[in-house]
């Protein structure tokens, strides 16, 4: 079996709620559908979303660089030599989303290709991930009402707050009323985008001490790491890495200098096969992990669930899976479902990802 042909299709679907939080906003899904075609007729699928105030890439620049520098290198080659295909992209720096995407389209082939799902091949622990809530800035009472509806209608009871903002009672305050509201039996934890500096993210914790908050990320720029250094030293919850760790050879820099000591996994900007390396260092070092979110659509919602559920670290925490709620539409063909606050492996070939053709047709951007 060989690569044939590479498509990478730029569409836009938009956000019937924006997502607000400190590094930015996200009110339509301005993504690139990654296909990689074969010469037997499996096409691999994955979704990559654009973060240029995370990552620098944008809609343009993947697109760019999957067909102009990535397929003219790789086509010709077996999809099974991953490792080989690697090798080719890792010559040029970045990009990671871009990355990522192949390499679960690549996965997407091989479990076709074996007639099993993805998830298996990956390691198959379990069937099913429970998920967590992004709750993005509004004033603490609508931070609530979101939350226990999310709880009446879907069964999450794990949220993930964004904070980050200036003054920081704001965020205090919508930690007391979250937690008064939510009750103790609910799992709390922040993301502040780099929005703090370490000593602003001390005094958080500092007037949220005793709500049980579980995690925080991102407290602030891990370029300032002295102070950051020393709010991992002193906080009584771990710091997670995010921003700061979208490759293996970051997320060693960051735990072996005190940056951080637990880790966000996203598929979307390290595919699965670093998310393998990234976890095989977490789980060697006692590290906890939680599966994030890239604001992602259903598709790449599929991809990390496929991750997830496959390695029983990945499965311990509520993954970060339903923000394509919040979307206008999706591409999905078969729609995913949250029951009882949870979303199930897909039991077919591949990861799981068929796109409805005539959806695409409405919002891809490249007028084909």
């Amino acid at each position: 079996m060989k690569i044939e042909r590479i498509e990478a299709i730029p569409y836009s679907i938009p956000y019937a709620k924006p997502l607000k939080f400190a590094s930015g906003q996200v009110t339509e899904a301005d993504h690139v559908l990654i296909r990689v075609h074969t010469d037997e007729g499996i096409v691999g699928t994955a979704d990559t979303p654009p973060r240029p105030y995370t990552y620098g890439e944008t809609q343009d620049s993947i697109v760019s660089v999957v067909t102009k520098i990535f397929a003219p290198a790789v086509v010709g080659l077996d999809p099974m030599d991953r490792q080989k295909i690697h090798a080719i992209l890792s010559r040029t720096i970045h990009n990671q989303t871009a990355k990522g995407g192949l390499d679960i389209a690549l996965w997407d082939i091989i479990g076709q290709a074996a007639n099993a799902p993805v998830s298996s091949l990956l390691g198959g622990y379990t069937d099913a991930m429970d998920v967590s809530h992004m709750l993005g800035f509004q004033p603490a009472q609508k931070l609530l009402d979101e939350a226990l509806r999310f709880r009446s209608d879907y069964g999450i009871n794990t949220f993930k707050l964004k904070v980050g903002r200036r003054p920081l009672a704001l965020d205090i305050e919508a930690c007391h009323v979250l937690r008064e509201g939510l009750g103790q039996d609910t799992e709390l934890y922040l993301d502040a985008n780099r929005g703090w500096t370490a000593n602003e993210a001390m005094e958080v914790l500092r007037q949220t001490d005793g709500l049980g908050l579980s995690l925080l990320e991102e407290p602030c720029d891990a370029k300032e790491a002295m102070s950051r250094r020393r709010l991992v030293d002193k906080s009584p919850i771990p710091v997670v890495g995010d921003e700061s760790v979208p490759t293996a050879g970051d997320v060693s820099r960051e735990l072996l200098s005190g940056g951080c000591n637990a880790i966000s996994i996203k598929t979307a900007r390290s595919g699965f096969t670093e998310a393998q390396q990234i976890l095989g260092l977490c789980t060697g070092l006692g590290v906890d992990v939680v599966m994030g979110n890239q604001i992602d659509t259903q598709i790449g919602t599929v991809a990390t669930v496929t991750f997830g559920a496959a390695h029983e670290a990945t499965s311990r925490r509520a993954g970060e899976l339903s923000n394509f709620l919040d979307m206008s539409d999706d591409l999905l063909a078969e729609p995913l479902v949250i029951k009882d606050g949870k979303i199930s492996v897909r039991q077919v070939p591949g990861v799981g990802a068929a796109i409805d053709e005539a959806k695409l047709a409405q919002y891809r951007q490249d007028n084909k």
